[in-house]
């Protein structure tokens, strides 16, 4: 177990923001799909990368990892022969594509995954393969996981239920191209996380790939040829968002540079957030500048980005006055319930938490209590109680600190560098 034991302070200075998650995933599925020696720049070393990497060897891509860039190289086929068993660690985004890339495969490929991965939704994704031809045998009562899939499918009309995550459509739109018939995708449902789609159709723009896009209907071609041998993957405004909302509930102030705006992604509205909360906000066209300001109560609806709901969360407890986190339903099913946990959270900082229809009513205060955070295992949950505890009456405690490697293992690092705050063993 890793401990950090954190005392109240300013965040200030100037950070680089760490690589995507969503476009290391992305990019390493776009590697895969176009056979051939592909270069990954600068992707994101994480828990939940690594498992995608292991999950396109598995399916016969090569992966070799440097200090600053990845290389993909396809196997003979003669070296891919058999049934496949892919470990997804606790990686939902890895689930997902990786179903989608084995579908395309006349083989058998058993899925397995840890912690709360076996929960989460994927019937609307087990259903569009299976419509599409594919054959898929869960091995548990719940229709959890192992599950057992064969492709392989064809092109063709889908629906797909697009109200629990935006990775169906996404994992969907990586394949649909490469087969050999043409394909049509319409999405059923409240969308949710309509960023992410957006970041996935931008991946495909950048390696020629052509989609037909309709408001919910998509129609892809086959037949198509991912062009190109190499992806930049930029900051991940993820991980920035963190040290936004330090600064603005610390009374610093926090540069974070290499997220071009020109990529979608969709925390960056954590930016309007914090400008309506009353934190000053300067953009330029790669990262932004935050800067504490006298901070207001706000509502805001996170059915888009779901990612944000604790740190939203912790920005409110922070803040006197009502404040309401709306939307994101969807967040229950993340790695854990991320709206229970968020409601856990805000009560140990010492705001008042209700629950309401919309979602959360959050009464904030100020300063917030001292905790000590333990039995956690949710990566957003932990790096979101961090920076709660900046804004403290005194220190706080954090333990299974080790989680953050799912999506940022620098993060306690980077806020070290930031804060003279952050004691750790």
């Amino acid at each position: 177990m890793t401990t950090v034991r954190l005392r109240p302070g300013v965040v200030t200075g100037r950070l680089r923001a760490p690589p995507s998650k969503s476009y290391t995933h992305r990019a390493l599925v776009s590697g895969h799909l176009s056979h051939r020696a592909y270069r990954i720049d600068h992707p994101l070393d994480a828990d939940d990368t690594r498992a995608t990497a292991r999950s396109i060897t598995r399916l016969g891509t090569a992966v070799q990892r440097h200090s600053d860039h990845w290389t993909l190289r396809p196997r003979a086929r003669a070296m891919r022969p058999g049934p496949a068993k892919i470990d997804c660690g606790e990686s939902g985004t890895t689930l997902r594509f990786a179903a989608a890339l084995a579908a395309k495969e006349d083989r058998s490929v058993t899925f397995v995954g840890r912690g709360r991965l076996p929960r989460r939704p994927m019937q609307p994704l087990w259903d569009a393969l299976g419509d599409l031809g594919a054959k898929y045998d869960p091995r548990s009562d719940h229709f959890g996981l192992p599950v057992t899939l064969r492709g392989p499918i064809r092109g063709g009309p889908i629906s797909l239920d697009a109200s629990e995550s935006s990775q169906f459509a996404s994992a969907l739109l990586l394949v649909l191209p490469t087969l050999a018939e043409d394909s049509t995708l319409t999405l059923a449902g409240r969308i949710v996380s309509r960023p992410y789609v957006e970041a996935t159709l931008a991946v495909l723009s950048f390696h020629r790939i052509r989609v037909d896009r309709n408001g919910r209907r998509f129609h892809v071609p086959g037949g198509q040829e991912y062009r190109g041998s190499k992806f930049p993957v930029p900051g991940d405004a993820s991980s920035a968002a963190y040290f936004w909302v330090a600064a603005a509930l610390s009374g610093g102030s926090v540069r974070v540079e290499g997220v071009p705006m020109r990529w979608p992604q969709a925390d960056l509205v954590v930016l309007d957030l914090l400008e309506a909360a009353g934190a000053e906000v300067r953009r330029n066209l790669s990262g932004a500048t935050v800067q504490a300001g006298p901070l207001r109560p706000f509502r805001v609806d996170l059915t888009d980005a779901p990612d944000l709901y604790p740190l939203a969360g912790v920005l409110a407890a922070a803040i006197p006055g009502r404040s309401e986190l709306r939307g994101a339903s969807h967040v229950v099913a993340k790695e854990s319930d991320r709206r229970a946990g968020t409601r856990k959270l805000v009560r140990a900082l010492g705001a008042r938490v209700t629950s309401s229809e919309q979602g959360l009513v959050i009464e904030g205060r100020r300063p917030l209590r001292p905790f000590i955070l333990r039995g956690e295992a949710d990566h957003r949950m932990v790096m979101s109680a961090a920076v709660g505890a900046l804004a403290s009456a005194g220190p706080c405690t954090v333990e299974d600190a080790s989680v953050v490697r799912k999506s940022f293992p620098g993060f306690w690092d980077a806020l070290g560098r930031l804060t003279a705050g952050v004691e750790r063993p």
